[in-house]
């Protein structure tokens, strides 16, 4: 999105993480492609909110819409809350998934763009909404539109339909492509393209083009991105390598090198999870296990999180032992309030930090900054990380243990050889197992999407579709099969203005046989959380 469009949203301790704009999804349905696409996408929807649904701790994902575009635009979800909505969410998959059975036309060049528009006015509609309310409403929106037609050709068709539509409260439109031809896609040098400048003058918004495999892996990958922190308003991590031991805060020098980082989480903790063997431990937690580096970062409302390089180590010169914890990953932050000149040059730092690191075969110990409470005379106490470089442009920062923390403990060494007769019993069995060169988490299933999934208490009786117990929101194109109009009644819907300069058509937001926005199935075991 461009920055200067970017309004700083507050770095208030408690709402760090879970300040996350809400999400459309608006899915391109073409034939033929589509009766391959709908089994991959549904499946790995159906595991993704399995795990956004129950996430205990700060809310990562806050509201969801669905649209569908065939030969109408068609609103299958209105704005929900996610925490707590696994049934209807499952609802919404299952009206997706009939949509491979009855049929797919060629969608007209107009509908996206008036999905994202009608998707705009939803989403104002419901700002409105949620203004009255207690809650803080939500001021910018990213929009998803998945298909299978040519990317550069959808992304032309939603600009020439949106150079007149206000994009101000789109934090990020996004077209994600795809591709017929998967080994195609696979063999190109480049799989995320963004269109030139000349491309996207017209609009208030960047598109940005992407590119997906059609397997549930890569989709729910992609998907699990919404789950990340994607604050932009300041870097979370100041890294300060100093020349020499550390000093004391007062008589710290002002040659030492800041490196200025994003902090990004490796793997969900699976204490914010119900029914995981750690979750057990954790339930009547609140706020769910986040990494103490996490903490410390989000509770520094004035200024980033400090860590203080105070020594190199070799490699080898550590024990996996003491170290414990969630490994978090840093990365060269993207702050929009940073000039380019200092963005660059930060991360030319940051890549030659990891250059030399692996080159030298070095980790880096460094302490976090204690934080202090206001009228507080307790000085708490300091954690200790220690830092790997990768060859990726990252670094990985993992929690050490300290002297206060360890327990005394004596582990004899291994003899030169063990017995003959135990070798070779233990060497043939050793034989006898597969060899991998590397281990693939995503190739290793824990049946946790089933049993999140079963966790929800199943609906008596047969449970309808949205599509059947709601009036459709469509524009018609002819030629058009007959559609039947069914009812739903939820709460009474707001009324929405249509777009300037155009014809008035039916939505679903302005009829009284409308879905209008949901809240959560147990609002009050997951109130909103912003």
């Amino acid at each position: 999105m461009n920055r200067r469009r970017t309004g700083s949203r507050g770095t208030a301790p408690t709402t760090k993480i879970s300040h996350q704009p809400p999400r459309l999804l608006i899915v391109h349905i073409a034939a033929p492609s589509w009766a391959d696409i709908c089994p991959n996408l549904c499946e790995a929807l159906q595991n993704f909110f399995s795990i956004a649904c129950n996430l205990m701790g700060p809310s990562r994902m806050s509201l969801f819409s669905l649209y569908t575009v065939q030969n109408q635009h068609e609103c299958v979800l209105p704005f929900v809350q996610v925490r707590g909505n696994f049934v209807r969410l499952q609802t919404c998959i299952s009206e997706l998934r009939m949509l491979q059975v009855e049929g797919c036309y060629r969608p007209h060049h107009t509908l996206l763009p008036l999905a994202v528009e009608d998707g705009l006015q939803q989403f104002k509609q419901f700002s409105r909404y949620m203004a009255t309310s207690a809650t803080q409403p939500s001021t910018s929106l990213e929009i998803t539109v998945l298909t299978s037609q040519p990317g550069k050709e959808v992304i032309r068709q939603l600009e020439e339909g949106l150079k007149d539509i206000n994009l101000l409260c789109v934090r990020r439109l996004q077209v994600v492509e795809i591709p017929r031809d998967t080994q195609e896609h696979r063999d190109s040098p480049s799989p995320v393209e963004e269109p030139s400048n000349d491309e996207s003058a017209l609009l208030e918004a960047d598109i940005v083009l992407q590119t997906l495999d059609n397997d549930v892996v890569s989709m729910e990958v992609f998907f699990k991105a919404w789950l990340h922190n994607s604050e932009t308003d300041r870097e979370h991590i100041h890294l300060l390598l100093a020349p020499q031991s550390l000093p004391p805060p007062s008589t710290a020098k002002d040659n030492t090198m800041c490196l200025k980082c994003d902090l990004q989480e490796r793997f969900l903790s699976p204490s914010l999870l119900p029914g995981t063997a750690d979750g057990t431990l954790r339930t009547d937690d609140p706020k769910g296990d986040i990494s103490t580096l996490y903490q410390m970062a989000s509770l520094s409302p004035d200024s980033p999180y400090k860590l203080q390089v105070i020594k190199a180590l070799k490699s080898s010169g550590i024990c996996e032992s003491v170290t414990y914890g969630l490994p978090f990953i840093l990365r060269p932050t993207s702050c929009w309030k940073l000039d380019w000149d200092e963005l660059e040059t930060n991360q030319q730092h940051f890549h030659a930090l990891c250059h030399c690191l692996l080159k030298r075969d070095w980790l880096l110990l460094a302490r976090g900054e204690p934080q202090i409470p206001r009228r507080s005379q307790n000085v708490p106490a300091s954690n200790f990380y220690v830092i790997t470089p990768s060859h990726s442009l990252t670094l990985l920062a993992k929690l050490v243990a300290t002297r206060e923390l360890m327990l005394p403990g004596f582990f004899p060494p291994l003899s030169e050889d063990p017995p003959e007769d135990s070798l070779k019993i233990i060497e043939s069995t050793l034989d006898g197992l597969e060899l991998g060169a590397t281990y693939n988490p995503l190739q290793v299933e824990s049946q946790l999407y089933s049993h999140l999934s079963s966790t929800y208490a199943k609906p008596q009786g047969r449970l309808s579709t949205s599509r059947e117990s709601r009036g459709l929101r469509k524009v018609p194109l002819p030629p058009s099969p007959p559609q039947t109009n069914r009812v739903r009644t939820t709460v009474v819907p707001l009324t929405v203005a249509p777009a300037p300069g155009r014809a008035p058509k039916m939505s679903a937001a302005n009829k009284t046989s409308s879905g209008t926005f949901l809240p959560s199935d147990s609002e009050e075991e997951y109130p909103c959380q912003t």
